[in-house]
């Protein structure tokens, strides 16, 4: 087991073949139809300049797209996202050529480039991943649990039995020195609604004897982690300002929510027509569905979505279940549903202020309501404006309970930067193509228009 060490020697050496790769590519596509046919063509620096571009763009874009994590991703997961990116920086690639060449260049090299990028990722995906994988196999785990929550925790994890391997269970009424007892024998533990000072004793623990923690992270926790370190004394203090975003970052953000949301606009402008004609030629119903919403300190507001469902849908307006194939859902509003369409709209919220681009989902008011009652800590993401896509949507599925929601929006608040912005919305992009997986057949859902997948 001593190799582990240097796997992540392995994933930088790997990481810099897959740029060199694309670079080396990128450098023949120039070089042999775009070098001497701009205006002015450039000396060797120069061209040397034009490939260093693309190298920077392509380790940007696939930092901000989590696209080199092959011991992290899985393989589907990887090819996918490195997919994605080769094709994000080969579209900015090419107006770049074009504003050099000082006319829109011949497309077809691009096109040649992207296919040799997209052989290039598949044979490395799948190389390095097999090798990956057989130089570092699973580590062998223990469980040590509070509460039958692990039970789904263990579920969630054994998914990926090629990372972990859970071969122990153990509750944490057995003491620490059971408990340590038993985790000489394996690589790591994981604490699931294991006590305050148990688990301060067993992180000890795994400290000294270098074991591998992995944690279901407390509200406070999470908390904590957004805290930044005072060192103006001896004693080492952390601060939780627990104010949300500064006012510098959301005056960041909210340039950034009208720039995109803008652009977005006007480029989904004939989908959207498209698809208001669609809701209203079916049943002659209202386009947009309104329902309000709370966003920042507790601001209500009506979002705005595509009617997916019949009107009046619930006259009574009483929360029901909604399946799989719920005959409320018209034909228009499935392929709607199915692709995100239906959140379009929401980008005019945006514009208005109402909403970011990225943050916690609205939440119905008399939900919150609900919710604050059973998790007291659930109006805390009420620290910034709701989202028209967020953490737990990305990373979560239509099924992951509401404790685990507010843990992920509460972590997006705490780690808050642009560049985490810009991950989740390319993300987004393949949660709309590639819904997430349940582990249920219904989804509780708020309202007749409220999404399940929220």
């Amino acid at each position: 087991m001593n190799h582990r060490k240097y796997r992540h020697l392995f994933s930088t050496v790997f990481g810099m073949l897959l740029f060199g790769m694309l670079t080396f590519w990128f450098g023949l596509i120039w070089e042999q139809y775009y070098a001497d046919v701009i205006i002015a063509p450039f000396f060797r620096r120069g061209n040397w300049v034009v490939v260093l571009i693309y190298l920077v763009l392509t380790v940007l874009v696939f930092k901000a797209y989590r696209c080199s994590k092959f011991g992290y991703l899985k393989r589907s997961d990887l090819i996918y996202y490195q997919l994605i990116g080769v094709t994000i920086v080969n579209f900015i690639t090419y107006f770049q050529i074009s504003v050099i060449g000082r006319h829109f260049m011949p497309v077809s090299p691009l096109v040649l480039l992207t296919g040799l990028d997209f052989a290039s990722v598949l044979l490395w995906a799948l190389l390095v991943s097999r090798l990956y994988f057989g130089l570092f196999p699973p580590r062998r785990l223990v469980i040590v649990y509070g509460s039958a929550k692990a039970a789904e925790l263990v579920m969630k994890m054994s998914a990926r039995v090629d990372k972990y391997m859970i071969c122990e269970s153990i509750s944490c009424a057995a003491g620490l020195r059971e408990i340590t007892k038993l985790l000489s024998d394996f690589e790591g533990v994981i604490l699931c609604d294991v006590p305050a000072e148990l688990r301060n004793d067993l992180l000890k623990y795994c400290c000294g004897h270098r074991l591998r923690a992995y944690i279901a992270p407390k509200i406070s926790d999470i908390l904590m982690r957004g805290g930044d370190e005072l060192r103006l004394f001896d004693t080492p203090l952390i601060l939780c300002r627990n104010e949300g975003l500064s006012p510098e970052q959301r005056f960041v953000k909210r340039g950034f929510d009208l720039l995109v949301s803008a652009v977005l606009l006007l480029i989904f402008s004939p989908v959207m027509l498209i698809c208001a004609a669609a809701v209203r030629l079916e049943d002659g119903g209202p386009v947009f569905y309104r329902q309000k919403r709370l966003t920042r300190d507790g601001a209500e507001f009506e979002v705005l979505k595509f009617r997916s469902m019949i009107p009046n849908a619930e006259a009574d307006g009483k929360a029901v279940l909604a399946a799989d194939h719920d005959a409320r859902i018209t034909k228009t509003g499935n392929i709607l549903r199915r692709f995100r369409l239906d959140e379009l709209p929401q980008l005019i919220n945006i514009l208005r202020g109402e909403m970011s681009l990225v943050g916690p989902r609205p939440e119905r008011p008399e939900l919150t309501e609900a919710y604050a009652k059973k998790y007291p800590e659930f109006p805390y993401r009420l620290q910034v404006k709701a989202g028209l896509t967020g953490y737990a949507q990305v990373t979560g599925t239509y099924d992951t309970e509401p404790i685990d929601k507010l843990k992920m929006d509460l972590m997006y608040i705490e780690q808050y930067s642009l560049l985490l912005d810009i991950q989740i919305l390319l993300l987004t992009l393949k949660t709309a193509l590639f819904p997430p997986e349940t582990n249920a057949e219904e989804f509780s859902v708020h309202h007749p228009e409220s999404d399940h997948k929220e």
